[in-house]
């Protein structure tokens, strides 16, 4: 919301979260309106394939289809058949019923359990590698035989889950089971006989990635068939993974009846120790799940695919495409007449492939997952009072759309009756290029805002930019090629007097670049730049102080060496909890909240920074190189040469004098031995790469010097 209101709107709607805004016309109700619009996506992922990837899974997809026409070419009567199958099915699901918990935690608080309309258990929070969840609740049935336990998928886990591990897959050591009989605050553990599951898992060790130094050292933990869950070993796990479905459903027997008196409790654990030691990138927790019992006689899982078996609650003329396929292949599979084509299948399911990298994204909630968005009390998440309906603002164009989307949402604020948008997007593009906008409150158009100088020009370019399609480009083009924008930056001392901070716009844009800008800059005029586009993010070299004093010590965090090392600052990773003291130093903002204006700072700390952070210290090392490898073998030629690659133009015999002096007064201490010249001259001392003709490593360390003063200069990080 933060972010919509400055970057789309210009307005600081946040301040709305908590209270009817007190400047702008913005209630507390219409926040949270367009909060509605949010409020009802997943943050989803979803793996990403290559083209002969999706071309494979095409033709599996393809044969998985022909074998269904094939069962139904074989058994004429195939309709008759499945329905009195799908009947049978119906009537034995119908034994278990839903048990409704009323007490849903995480052993030590870091999750948050909670149970859902359907009676089903979503875990969210900080994903655990290793601990147990609790449910707790009224014992439904008088006798009780049997145990359900569902996985199930949801939107918010990766892959749709049923798992938060990696791959959306799960884990789970054992299963444990108490009552409490009524007036009584003792619980007794119950036996469980026997499980099953709809899927058999093959026994075998753990993958590498979960791997845990100090629960595990010796690697004993396993993974195989659900009677891991009843064997009362910690050590083992049911961890159902069959690729791409992802649905399973495991049924626990007791070793007796269990007869409870009205008013008796049950509390159900699941122990999850399978995780890895990497803190919660390598959890194995179970996400979504839900709790059945039954008082039926010797209760088993389905010997086909859970996700059927839900399909199969649906009425056949209302279940999707895939669920409709996901029942005709259950009933295939439980259908002797077709073992050789359920052979097949297994083994096309076998032969899909593996994904190569994933991607993070919203998606729509579906019907059944709807959220419904309350007004919270001053704001507090664990405050909710009455619904709001999806609206937008009533003092900006309306919206007349009856239950209206995302869609309808970023319509309405593309349209021509927007006030807004269109001024918004062209002010920041404005205060890109001149350092400050039209509107000096980029992120705030309301009533605070002072009236900008040039209201008509600001009005003109809205327009243009939206008459021509939005086109980024010629807005740029129009701005860049403006007698304003191409003035020169130098100021008279009666323009200075007179209008300080330009805004009459006398003269062109002079201001020091952003942070990145900064980076890029020292990284182009030395020549290391690599100027690849796309491909994965990288994590930049800081130093070990910065990873050390963490609260978990992200040991993910390496730096790469080789070109990728000097990817453009577009390409770093950020986190958070951990600014990047390079960035930091020269105002980047960090990430916990929206930010459409940078503020500007000069302090001592932005020097400290390009002189000694290891990017700027490796930079001045390789212009030094380059200055001696492409300049002329004077001074006064390499100086030159190291003030265009700065500057974009050549030395002048001031600051030539200056350099050469400089370089004199280095070449005495590094004659002396008070610098250690292999130090200063290369980033590894013990690999000297191969010099120009005529140049020593010294000469190297004395022009390092001097190309740190050049990445320096006001006029290099400066927009002139």
């Amino acid at each position: 919301m933060d972010t919509f209101g400055k970057a789309a709107l210009g307005l600081t709607v946040q301040c709305a979260q908590c209270h009817t805004h007190k400047f702008d016309p913005i209630t507390h109700d219409e926040y949270f309106g367009l909060f509605a619009f949010f409020n009802e996506t997943h943050e989803a992922k979803s793996w990403i394939y290559s083209d002969e990837q999706r071309d494979a899974i095409a033709d599996l997809l393809t044969e998985l289809t022909d074998l269904d026409q094939q069962a139904r070419q074989l058994t004429p009567d195939w309709e008759t058949e499945l329905a009195n199958w799908e009947t049978a099915q119906r009537s034995a699901h119908d034994i278990w019923t839903v048990w409704d918990t009323d007490i849903q935690l995480w052993k030590g608080g870091l999750n948050h359990p909670e149970e859902l309309d359907d009676h089903s258990i979503l875990t969210l929070g900080h994903p655990t590698v290793t601990g147990f969840s609790i449910t707790e609740g009224d014992a439904p049935l008088d006798a009780i035989t049997g145990l359900r336990l569902e996985a199930l998928l949801h939107g918010d886990q990766p892959f749709r889950g049923p798992g938060r591990s990696y791959w959306g897959t799960f884990a789970i050591s054992e299963v444990k089971i108490f009552s409490q009989l009524p007036e009584s605050e003792e619980w007794t553990a119950l036996a469980l006989a026997s499980a099953t599951a709809d899927f058999a898992t093959p026994t075998g060790g753990l993958k590498d990635y979960f791997h845990h130094k100090l629960e595990d050292p010796m690697n004993k933990r396993r993974v195989g068939p659900a009677a891991f869950l009843v064997d009362g070993d910690d050590t083992t796990a049911w961890a159902p993974d069959r690729g791409p479905i992802l649905r399973h459903t495991e049924s626990a027997t007791f070793a007796e009846p269990l007869q409870l008196p009205a008013g008796s409790r049950l509390k159900v654990e699941l122990v999850q120790d399978h995780g890895g030691d990497g803190n919660d990138r390598e959890n194995q927790q179970l996400g979504r799940y839900r709790f059945s019992l039954t008082d039926s006689p010797d209760p088993q899982a389905t010997p086909y695919d859970h996700a059927a078996l839900l399909a199969l609650q649906k009425p056949a003329a209302t279940r999707t495409e895939r669920e409709q396929q996901a029942v005709f292949a259950a009933w295939r599979k439980t259908q002797d007449t077709f073992a050789d084509l359920n052979a097949t299948a297994a083994d096309l399911s076998r032969q899909f492939p593996e994904a190569l990298t994933s991607v993070l994204h919203t998606a729509d909630t579906p019907p059944e997952m709807a959220r419904t968005t309350r007004l919270l009390d001053r704001g507090v998440w664990d405050q909710p009072k009455h619904e709001v309906a999806r609206g937008v603002p009533a003092v900006l164009n309306p919206l007349n759309v009856d239950n209206p989307t995302r869609l309808d949402l970023a319509s309405w604020m593309t349209s021509p009756e927007a006030p807004l948008t269109a001024r918004v997007q062209v002010n920041r593009v404005w205060q890109t290029l001149f350092g400050e906008g039209l509107v000096i409150t980029a992120d705030d158009f309301g009533t605070r805002a002072a009236l900008p100088e040039h209201l008509e020009l600001l009005d003109w370019l809205a327009v243009d930019f939206r008459e021509n399609g939005w086109s980024s480009k010629q807005l740029l083009k129009t701005i860049l090629t403006s007698d304003a924008y191409q003035r020169s930056s130098k100021v008279t001392p009666d323009l200075w007097e007179r209008d300080p901070r330009n805004r009459l716009l006398a003269r062109g844009p002079r201001f020091r670049a952003e942070a990145e800008v900064i980076r890029d800059i020292a990284l182009t005029a030395s020549g290391l730049l690599t100027e690849k586009l796309g491909g994965p993010s990288i994590y930049p070299p800081v130093p070990e102080s910065v990873l050390k004093y963490n609260y978990v010590k992200p040991d993910y965090w390496d730096p790469p060496e080789g070109p990728e090392r000097y990817r453009r600052s577009l390409y770093l990773f950020r986190k958070r909890s951990m600014p990047d003291p390079a960035l930091s130093s020269f105002d980047a903002p960090t990430g916990d909240a929206s930010c459409a204006r940078r503020e500007r700072s000069n302090t001592p700390l932005s020097a400290l920074a390009s002189l000694n952070e290891p990017i700027f210290v490796e930079a001045a090392q390789s212009l030094a190189l380059r200055i001696l490898r492409e300049a002329g073998p004077t001074i006064a030629d390499r100086t030159a040469h190291g003030y265009l690659l700065t500057t974009g133009r050549p030395a002048d015999a001031t600051e030539t004098a200056a350099v050469a002096e400089l370089l004199a007064t280095q070449e005495a201490r590094l004659a002396e031995g008070w610098l250690d010249i292999r130090q200063i001259a290369f980033r590894d001392p013990n690999e000297i790469p191969e010099l120009p003709a005529g140049v020593i490593p010294r000469d190297v360390a004395n022009w390092a010097i001097v190309s740190r003063v050049l990445l320096n200069l006001d006029e290099t990080i400066s927009k002139n």
